[in-house]
């Protein structure tokens, strides 16, 4: 549920601990998504279900107005086919929903380009369910204390497959050392994102920034033109494997299935 401020996405919630008000004071508006117990007004078309709802206040200034002139929340999942590459832009939402839907709000693309972080707050300390770009560092420092580790028992939430945010053709993340193995193995079958400079044997190679901010915010987008190219595989070179890079390295490895 989006909500223009933090007082009406509380209202929504059966209770709203103390961790709650502090994150949304320090992250709202922004991206990130609080898992909370739901309360009445949080209806089971809502929610799945489920006991818990999931609320947020976007920062992008068009989405602000949309919510303030509508005077309520908007339950809105992503403007995308379930499971596929998530839309950046308003061009990609018309590609994959067609006349499927009547409107399309044109605010420019994603300023992040990548969805927001979720934590679950509906079940004691809270818990990283979703990477994003407010990182788990952010986090616990606003709080002033550690996450909690994932169990096995974690409401459902967007982002949650093995398989996700995924082309239509199928991709691979391959270290490094790797990558030059799979480029000569499948030859110009295949397109390749990665950080290094093309290779003379791809046809279709995208060189992607070297910091994960500018990696995330064109993400979606360089896989939509890899899905395109013809190709049978998508190759990609996986990022570092350090905290600055979680948010990424978890849309890459559901990507790829």
């Amino acid at each position: 549920m989006h909500f223009d401020s933090g007082e009406s996405a509380f209202a929504w919630a059966l209770d709203v601990p103390p961790a709650a008000r502090t994150l949304g004071k320090r992250f709202w508006p922004g991206p990130l998504t609080l898992i909370l117990k739901r309360s009445a007004l949080a209806q089971d078309f809502i929610t799945g279900g489920q006991d818990n709802v999931g609320v947020r206040v976007p920062a992008h200034a068009v989405a602000h107005q949309l919510l303030s002139a509508f005077g309520g929340g908007i339950a809105a999942p992503s403007a995308n086919r379930f499971g596929h590459v998530s839309p950046t832009t308003a061009a990609h939402v018309r590609a994959d929903l067609g006349s499927d839907v009547e409107l399309v709000l044109d605010g420019g693309s994603s300023e992040v380009g990548i969805e927001s972080t979720i934590v679950d707050l509906s079940r004691g300390a809270p818990v990283v369910l979703r990477p994003g770009k407010i990182s788990a560092a952010e986090l616990e420092a606003a709080l002033g204390t550690p996450l909690a580790e994932r169990g096995e028992d974690m409401p459902r939430h967007s982002g949650g497959l093995e398989r996700h945010y995924a082309p239509r053709t199928p991709g691979k993340l391959v270290p490094v050392h790797e990558l030059d193995r799979e480029i000569a193995r499948l030859g110009d079958k295949v397109a390749v994102l990665a950080f290094s400079r093309p290779d003379e044997r791809v046809d279709y190679w995208l060189r992607m920034p070297r910091d994960p901010l500018s990696y995330a915010h064109r993400l979606y987008a360089a896989l939509r033109e890899l899905d395109s190219a013809g190709c049978e595989a998508i190759l990609i070179e996986a990022p570092p494997e350090s905290p600055e890079w979680a948010a990424v390295s978890d849309r890459l490895r559901r990507a790829c299935g």
